[in-house]
């Protein structure tokens, strides 16, 4: 059995950042919205990577990766939007193409939720799935999401627009098993 580690994003993690992003580029723009071309150069993820640890810095996101026991990132997961004074957020996670249906999805929302509780105290969660990404519903539904609101024209895969629904989770009255 693979063991994996989830941790807070370092801005070390550009280069193995942009070999995941690249290798699971097709896998990722079959499910959701695609992501820039200038993306994907060291130059394009280091700008991301700024990004994503200025937001941290500034208390409005928690990002974070997925690593297997050899150190290979294998995954994303990110608490984004976060609004201290509403106490909510927003989760987000992708997973590499050959970590599929393997958990790893599951165990990341669950540490993002654990994240939410405890480090950010935060008293709701929400997401967003397209319409159709089973696998993805399937994960929030695991971990205690409800669905909730449609949303029409959520995102464009694979040049078709697509709709999809919000998601949330009162961690107020979330049981212990959807955090653990």
């Amino acid at each position: 059995m693979s063991t994996h580690t989830i941790r807070t994003l370092r801005l070390d993690d550009a280069a193995s950042l942009l070999a995941f992003e690249l290798a699971n580029r097709a896998w990722f723009e079959r499910h959701i919205d695609r992501r820039p071309d200038a993306f994907y150069s060291i130059e394009g993820v280091q700008a991301h990577l700024a990004q994503f640890l200025d937001e941290h810095a500034q208390g409005r996101m928690h990002p974070c990766v997925i690593v297997d026991e050899r150190g290979e990132l294998i995954g994303r997961a990110n608490l984004k939007d976060i609004d201290k004074q509403a106490r909510t957020a927003e989760v987000g996670y992708r997973i590499g193409e050959h970590q599929a249906g393997k958990g790893l999805a599951t165990a990341a929302l669950r540490y993002l939720i654990t994240l939410a509780q405890d480090e950010w105290r935060l008293a709701s969660l929400c997401a967003y799935a397209i319409d159709g990404n089973a696998a993805s519903i399937r994960v929030l539904e695991r971990c205690g999401f409800v669905q909730g609101t449609a949303v029409p024209d959520i995102a464009i895969v694979e040049g078709t627009v697509v709709d999809g629904h919000a998601y949330a989770l009162d961690l107020r009255t979330a049981g212990v098993d959807s955090a653990l």
